[in-house]
């Protein structure tokens, strides 16, 4: 199954639950700022999520969607 996220970069407050949540590691910080001073995770897509929701579960600010295809 694949899968993919979408983060809404205004919601994450760069708590990093997600990086250590997600197995196949296609989350990381960034170097931009959100409008709260934080730099939020971004996700990169190579095509190898599975849409486990992981990430989704763990994020305290719910912001982040998983899709599934």
């Amino acid at each position: 199954m694949k899968g993919y996220i979408v983060i809404n970069k205004e919601l994450c407050k760069e708590c990093l639950l997600c990086l250590n949540a997600c197995s196949k590691k296609l989350i990381s910080t960034s170097t931009d700022f959100n409008s709260k001073g934080y730099h939020p995770v971004s996700f990169e897509d190579n095509g190898q999520c599975n849409g486990c929701t992981v990430c989704g579960i763990v994020c305290p600010e719910v912001a982040i969607e998983v899709y599934r295809e």
